[in-house]
Formats: structure tokens, sequence, C-alpha cells
């Protein structure tokens, strides 16, 4: 990766920023629309939208390469094999990691209930002798975040029930910042497995992985860090970031659906016994018994991801083209025009309005007196797309006193305009309701 540019006087250089406008005609979805029938698309952080190149790498290599990876001796299979390899050294280079280090998985939600459900079957005594590393025991704690998106909440609430382990969790402060006093609290000398996210996808913080990092390394904890809201938004370098293991989504990182990545440390997944088994993750099987490949292989049974992965793999690079800290700057920007305008509207509660924590484009709120459906419908008769619900974070709303929130979300190919158009809009919720 080369250096940051740096001006005259030797300090790095602010990155430059994208014009949003230029950007979004490689985005064929958001170009085609027209003033007769406008789409200001603030629903990122569930789906965004995907470029002609990525479109363009999958339709090309169903075209031309579309065979069985790993499997035939054929020259159309070796093209794909390698175009499939290729992929993955890609988007592991993206995160900062090796390309063994990352294992493809159908999205997040399959690389969390993974890694939960390998480390179940080494409690049940699998795998080899370094996976007792993972093996839990009555009364072990797993410790997870108030903050927590259902996929990585779920699957340790089921761990623990199958183990006989404890859940407890970190509280966040009113502010939307998670409490460090009470995760040193709460992870402690029973603490096996820490779980948290890089960024809520409710909030927008930054959480600080360091100091979540550090407690778990001081008990000998395994970290599990949810990446799927930073990985489209900012630069990442997982192992620099010291954690065992780390999950991202493509779709929510232009690239395609059913395609995501599991990042663990080499040592980490080289303990981990199978949880998918069958074809090819083995290299030897009996009537009786069966001997699993190394990482990456030995978690990817079955058929692959292929064309999703050479899709999400053109994700990265257009990603990369661009720039990430240039995304980042950018995305900055519209954050504090949306939550700036927020604030001058009557009658809007946003949720985690700290100050002075780094964040990406995502704001949620409620309107006071309007259900968040009532006030996500109206914002669509407006041609504004937002997210509505507990954005699978029904424990982070009740924290917060409330059942649903629209929340807006936004990416690379956000405009300004788009930001206004969707402030003013907002603004008029409440007189549409009659609540003014």
């Amino acid at each position: 990766m080369s250096s940051p540019a740096t001006s005259s006087g030797g300090v790095p250089a602010a990155p430059a920023v994208p014009d949003a406008a230029v950007l979004r005609a490689d985005f064929p979805l958001l170009a085609s629309r027209s003033a007769d029938e406008p789409l200001i698309y603030l629903d990122s952080a569930a789906t965004a939208q995907r470029p002609q190149a990525v479109i363009d790498a999958e339709v090309d290599y169903l075209l031309r390469a579309n065979a069985a990876v790993h499997r035939g001796a054929h020259m159309l299979a070796a093209d794909a094999t390698e175009l499939f390899e290729d992929a993955r050294g890609t988007v592991a280079g993206f995160v900062g990691a090796d390309a063994d280090d990352l294992v493809w998985t159908s999205g997040a939600t399959a690389g969390i209930n993974l890694v939960a459900y390998a480390i179940g079957n080494a409690t049940a005594g699998r795998g080899a002798p370094e996976s007792s590393r993972y093996v839990l025991r009555t009364g072990d704690e797993i410790v997870v975040t108030e903050s927590e998106h259902h996929a990585n909440l779920i699957p340790w609430q089921e761990l623990a029930a199958r183990t006989g382990a404890v859940l407890r969790h970190i509280r966040v402060h009113d502010d939307g910042r998670l409490d460090l006093d009470a995760a040193a609290a709460v992870i402690g000398p029973r603490t096996r497995i820490v779980a948290f996210p890089h960024v809520s996808n409710v909030l927008g913080i930054v959480n600080p992985v360091d100091r979540i990092v550090a407690l778990a390394r001081e008990v000998g904890a395994v970290t599990m860090l949810d990446a799927c809201q930073s990985a489209p938004h900012l630069a990442l370098d997982l192992p620099a970031l010291g954690v065992d293991f780390a999950v991202f989504s493509g779709h929510k990182m232009l690239g395609p659906n059913a395609i995501g990545g599991l990042y663990g440390r080499a040592d980490a997944l080289e303990s981990l016994p199978p949880f998918l088994t069958g074809g090819s993750m083995i290299t030897t099987v009996t009537l009786d018994d069966a001997a699993y490949l190394p990482p990456p292989q030995r978690f990817e049974a079955g058929t692959q991801p292929v064309s999703q992965a050479i899709g999400l793999a053109a994700a990265v690079r257009y990603l990369e083209g661009v720039g990430m800290p240039a995304v980042h700057a950018h995305e900055r920007h519209l954050e504090r025009r949306m939550r700036d305008g927020l604030r001058e509207i009557p009658g809007i509660r946003m949720l985690g309005d700290a100050e002075g924590v780094d964040r990406v484009a995502l704001v949620a709120f409620e309107v006071d007196g309007v259900h968040a459906h009532d006030a996500g419908q109206f914002l669509d008769s407006r041609g504004v797309a937002v997210r509505v619900g507990h954005h699978c974070a029904a424990p982070l709303h009740r924290r917060f006193g409330m059942t649903a929130s629209v929340r807006a979300s936004a990416a690379l190919y956000t405009t300004d305009d788009d930001v206004d158009a969707f402030l003013d809009a907002v603004a008029g919720i409440r007189p549409f309701f009659g609540e003014v």
C-alpha cells in the first residue's frame, strides 16, 4: 500500500474528497433515476448499491470462466480456481490480511455462527489437541455489548446455552459510547470470548477496539470483531487491531449478496475445529473417519460462491481506487451535515449523539409523536429511502426506551444535495401528521 501523500511541509496531506456526484454515474441504479423518479438512497448500512464494475466482473466470470473451483482438472476449472483465489488475495489485502487468513462465507452472520459452532465442537471434544484453547466449561463467560446486532448476539446466546457458559454484556452510556469502566469490570478471569462491533449499526460510533482487545488479552479471551459497518467506510488493518476473528459482508461494501469474509489470525484458525463438513475441506476420507485440510479450505465445505467472490474483489478495487481515507473524509462530512441538520429540527431525538468521537455516516433517530414506520413511509413518499425498525438491535433500542427508530446511512456516492433533501423531508414529518 502506498504511503500517504504529504504537503510541502512534510505533514500528511488531507485525503482528496471524492466527488460523489461524479461517482453516482458508476452506479446504474442511482444513475438511472430522474427528476420524475427521485431516489435519495440513505439505506447503505443495510445494503449498498453496486457500481457497474462489480456487475461486469460477475457477468464476465459467468460468461468466460464459470466452473467448479478446486475440483476439475480441465482448463476452465483451472481458470475459475485462479480467479477465485486471486479474489481471496485482493479482499484479504483490503483488510490488511494474508490470503490464507480469509475464509469465504455467505456473510457476516455465517462467519460468526461458524466460529461459535466450531467452539462448540471443541467443547464437545472434536478437533486437534490445540483446539482445547476454545473449550468452554460451566461458569465460563462470553462477553458481548449492549449495542450488538443480533448476528453477534444470538450465536453466543446459543453457545452459552449449549455449554453452560454465562453470557454477560458491556453497557453503553446514554450518549452511545461503550462504558469502558464497565468493560474492565465485566471482562475477568472467567471470560473466554469477547464479541463486539467495530461500529454499531444504530449508533454509528467507532468503538475503541484497542481498549477492548487489551482487556481481553489480559485474561486470555478470544476476540470477535463485527466489522460490517466499518469495512465499507474505514481503512482497515485487522491484524494490527489485534483481534482473533473479524467478519464483514460484501453487500454492505458495494459487493454482491451471499458473500462475506471471516478473518482469523493464523494460529486462531489453525486450532479451530471445522463447523460445516463435506467435500472440498478434507484430505483423506474412509468410511469411518476423515482428515481435514488446513485453513481456509477447512471451513469452506461444498460449492463455493465463486462469482460473488470475484464481484467482491471488484468492489474492493473500486473502493481502493477512490481511497478509503478519502471515503471516510467524505462520509464524515456527510455525517456532520446530517447530525447538525437534525439537531435543528424540533421533535427529533438521535440515538448515540456523543460528541468528540469518530463516526461513520449513519444516524438513527425517533420523531416525537410519529411512529418510525409512519415516518419512513412519509420519507419514501418524498423519494428518500431509509431503514425503519430496530435494525436487528432490539436490546439496544430497549436500552434507549424505544422499540423502533428511523436510520439514515450514507456512502461514498451520497451527495450534499441528498442530505439536504433528506433533512427537508424530515422537517415535514411532524407537520404532516399534525404534531406541530
